[in-house]
């Protein structure tokens, strides 16, 4: 899979709005199981999954800088 496709967090706001109690409030969650999907392949050489790690990163950056901005513009 391309670790790519998930450099883009979901919206946090829609997550919180239909959250269940069982449901994860994180929406690079999708990025965070393609990292661990790729070591579990790779049989945990951290060498081959540099590119799902930088997209896991790249997606929690995007996310926290999101609400920030939200935050900002008292949403």
């Amino acid at each position: 899979p391309n670790p790519w496709s998930n450099a883009k967090p979901q919206d946090y706001k829609e997550l919180f709005k239909v959250r269940q109690c069982q449901a994860v409030l994180d929406p690079c969650a999708a990025a965070s199981k393609a990292s661990f999907d790729c070591l579990n392949r790779h049989d945990y050489n951290r060498e081959k999954c540099i590119d799902f790690f930088q997209a896991y990163r790249d997606c929690k950056g995007a996310w926290i800088e999101q609400r920030k901005a939200d935050r900002r513009a008292g949403k």
